[in-house]
């Protein structure tokens, strides 16, 4: 679809919707919260269409006062201001009609693991687990830790998170992947530098409505909650562990005293596990030029290293480096990992389409 058949599609859609929820004509209770939502998200990009066309009116209006010799030198100038100005909001309105995905205002489940490192993979596990919830504190999101494996010195096996809040996902997407640290460990008394890495995966949290889970195709398995070391921490049988039979991943939750409260994170950390496989299977039918964008989703791709000696981060799918590795820790930097993360997957969608 063309660029100005895509700007008539979004302006008749946001008439149609606003008519049809102020007579409310036609539209079944049910569907009025849905049409709501989609008003809202409509309304922004028709404004800024609307803007476009107007600006598009102008600059022909401008180039028509040419002819005129008592207007010519005003015309000019208008042409020349508006020549500028109408590439970069054209641009604008093409980057709010790309496609949107339907998970990036989901709020999301983040992982991550200890990779290849030993002790020293842990505690980066552990400062990367940080990173994200200090960044979800000043985004004003909600971060609750639904589970946390550490090891004799504080580092953490695994962490898990619920975060919520607005465009979650959307901000988080690109964190999936392996993160890769080069540093001198606190274990490490002749001060050589060691490389160790972790593993991060954000999900996005599945509903009730976005896929059906058999009962029938679980197996659940209780048992008692265990310590660091192994150590029983308790001794009723609260620990949960919940196999999806057909898809054969396994989720573990024995953070909470209730074996009810253990199944029902379990539940929301396989929900999200088994909505993010459907939609990894779907984006690979649906595009082999996926590889080639930021988004790949890969969990066995090294995407970051964070380089303590030198200051510096580097995020090897854009090729950017920025030399605040301690802002980046502490969340204040991160944005402009996200944002370039962000632009340089907009940029690849828009050249598929063209």
């Amino acid at each position: 679809m063309s660029l100005q058949a895509n700007l008539e599609r979004v302006l008749a859609r946001h008439k149609e919707l606003e008519a049809m929820l102020a007579s409310g004509d036609g539209v079944a209770s049910q569907d009025i919260a849905k049409l709501s939502r989609e008003l809202s998200e409509l309304a922004p990009v028709a404004e800024k269409v609307t803007e476009l066309k107007e600006m598009r009116k102008e600059l022909e209006d401008a180039r028509s006062l040419l002819e005129d010799p008592d207007m010519e030198d005003m015309a000019a100038e208008e042409i020349e201001r508006l020549e500028k100005e109408l590439p970069a909001l054209e641009h604008e309105v093409q980057i709010l009609l790309l496609p949107k995905d339907e998970a990036d205002e989901k709020n999301a489940i983040l992982e991550v693991r200890a990779g290849t490192g030993g002790d020293e993979a842990a505690l980066f596990a552990s400062d990367l687990f940080g990173m994200y919830q200090r960044y979800a504190a000043q985004k004003g999101w909600k971060f609750e830790i639904m589970e946390i494996s550490e090891n004799d010195i504080g580092g953490y096996k695994e962490a898990i998170a619920e975060i919520s809040g607005r465009s979650v996902f959307a901000r988080l997407k690109f964190e999936s992947g392996v993160h890769r640290v080069q540093r001198v460990p606190v274990t490490e008394s002749g001060g050589r530098i060691h490389t160790s890495a972790a593993t991060v995966a954000v999900l996005p949290e599945a509903e009730d409505v976005d896929l059906e889970i058999e009962e029938k195709d679980l197996r659940v398995d209780v048992f008692r909650a265990s310590g660091a070391g192994g150590q029983h921490v308790n001794t009723t049988e609260s620990a949960v562990r919940i196999t999806h039979i057909p898809s054969g991943i396994v989720v573990s939750q024995q953070d909470e005293k209730s074996q009810h409260k253990n199944r029902a994170k379990a539940m929301k950390i396989l929900r999200a596990r088994l909505y993010d496989h459907e939609r990894q299977r779907l984006a690979d039918e649906r595009a082999a030029d996926r590889k080639g964008q930021v988004g790949s989703g890969d969990r066995s791709e090294r995407i970051r290293t964070y380089n303590f000696p030198q200051g510096r981060v580097t995020d090897h799918r854009i090729n950017l480096t920025l030399y605040k590795i301690d802002k980046v820790i502490s969340g204040e930097a991160l944005d402009e990992l996200v944002d370039a993360l962000t632009a340089e997957d907009e940029a690849a969608r828009l050249a598929a389409l063209s």
